[in-house]
C-alpha cells in the first residue's frame, strides 16, 4: 500500500519534536504499523526520507525492537507474558489455551487475520501475574478461561474494557496512541490498585522508610608534588 501525503505529513510533525530529527523514528515505525497494519516497505522508505537516513538505517531499527512487525498483525494484538513470575503462576497454560483456540503460534497471524499471538519476556506488571495485554493495554490477573473469553468477546465485537486502562480500541489505534501519546485516554480507567500499593501502605502502617542518602563527599585538593 503506497505511503499517503497525510501521513507522511504526520512523520514529518513527528521528526519535528525532536531537536535531532532522526529521534523521530521509533514513533514513526508505531504510526506506519497504525496505517499499514505492519511495517512496510514503503513505510520504511517514507520513514528514511523524511529524516534523511537510508532505508538499511530503518530496517535496522525495525528488525531489533519486537513491537514492530513485519506482517499484518490484524484487528488484535494478543502478549502472553510467560517470564518467571507470570510463567509459574499459569501465563504458560494461558498462552497454551489461546495458542489451541487461535490455531497459530509465537509471533503468527490467525487465519481469519483478526489476532496476533506473541509471547512476551515480560509486561512489567508481576503483581497481577499471570498477566495479557491486548493491543498493549493489560488485562490483569488472567487464567486460560478467562483469557480465551476475552478473545472470544472480541471476536464477537463485544465491548472489553482492559483491567487498567481505557477500552479494548484496536491494534492501529494503540500503534497511532504510541505515535502521539496525547488522545485524551490517559484518565480512564485505574492504573493502579491495592495490590499493587501493599508494600507502600505496609511500610506506612509500621513507620517504615527508605534511608536517607548519604551527603556528597566533599572534593579533595590534589596538590602537584
Amino acid at each position: 500500500m503506497a505511503i499517503t501525503e497525510a501521513l507522511c505529513d504526520e512523520m514529518r510533525q513527528l521528526a519535528a519534536l525532536y531537536p535531532q530529527s532522526r529521534s523521530a523514528l521509533l514513533p514513526m515505525l508505531h504510526l506506519v504499523q497504525s496505517a499499514e497494519g505492519e511495517v512496510s516497505i514503503d513505510g520504511i522508505n517514507a520513514c528514511a526520507e523524511v529524516l534523511g537516513i537510508t532505508s538499511a538505517e530503518v530496517t535496522a531499527v525495525s528488525t531489533f525492537y519486537t513491537m514492530y512487525k513485519r506482517k499484518q498483525v490484524g484487528k488484535h494484538h494478543i502478549g502472553v507474558c510467560i517470564n518467571t513470575l507470570c510463567g509459574l503462576l499459569g501465563g504458560d497454560a494461558v498462552y497454551a489455551a489461546l495458542s489451541e483456540r487461535l490455531g497459530v503460534g509465537h509471533d503468527q497471524p490467525s487465519a481469519d487475520g483478526e489476532f496476533w499471538l506473541e509471547r512476551i519476556e515480560c509486561q512489567a506488571a508481576c503483581t497481577h501475574a499471570p498477566v495479557m495485554t491486548v493491543d498493549w493495554e493489560f488485562m490483569d490477573d488472567v487464567t486460560p478461561a478467562t483469557a480465551v473469553d476475552i478473545v472470544d468477546r472480541l471476536a464477537r465485537g463485544e465491548v472489553v474494557e482492559s483491567t487498567r486502562g481505557p477500552i479494548i480500541r484496536d491494534f492501529a489505534a494503540t500503534a497511532h496512541t504510541l505515535a502521539f501519546p496525547n488522545d485524551g485516554l490517559a484518565d480512564q480507567g485505574s492504573s493502579v490498585d491495592d495490590k499493587m500499593l501493599a508494600g507502600l501502605m505496609i511500610a506506612k502502617e509500621r513507620g517504615m522508610s527508605a534511608p536517607s542518602a548519604p551527603a556528597p563527599a566533599a572534593p579533595t585538593s590534589q596538590t602537584e608534588g
